[in-house]
């Protein structure tokens, strides 16, 4: 049963696929935002995922991200979510990230439960 405190984990090495240079979302050889965006839902979806039915899945629907200190190439970088609300199928994370120097970002994001079957059929509608 889905309840506050469910955690999550989500660990990379910082490679150059994950910088700003490669995602195009700026000039450096850092760690990219929108890759730690994605370290951040994975680490919430997974950590729910278990206690969902079998054609369950969740769905990211916003996300709040303040990153504050870069990662460089070759560090160990990870996300930890923590479920902090359940309301029906929405689901509220807050998210925290590292670095091996110490804290790099914080989050609040939500997901909603959604059936899988139905939801694919949404979007094959759209040609998907």
């Amino acid at each position: 049963m889905l309840q506050p405190g469910i955690q999550g984990r989500c660990e990379r090495l910082v490679t150059q696929d994950l910088t700003a240079q490669a995602m195009g979302s700026g000039a450096l050889p850092v760690l990219a935002t929108p890759a730690l965006a994605a370290m951040m839902e994975q680490a919430a979806w997974e950590s729910v995922q278990p206690y969902l039915e079998p054609d369950q899945a969740t769905v990211g629907s916003a996300l709040r991200l303040e990153h504050k200190s870069p990662t460089p190439l070759g560090m160990n970088a990870w996300a930890q979510s923590r479920l902090v609300e359940v309301d029906g199928r929405r689901l509220v994370f807050e998210i925290e990230a590292f670095d091996q120097a110490g804290p790099i970002a914080v989050a609040r994001h939500e997901r909603f439960i959604v059936k899988t079957s139905s939801f694919m059929k949404r979007c094959q509608e759209k040609g998907c």
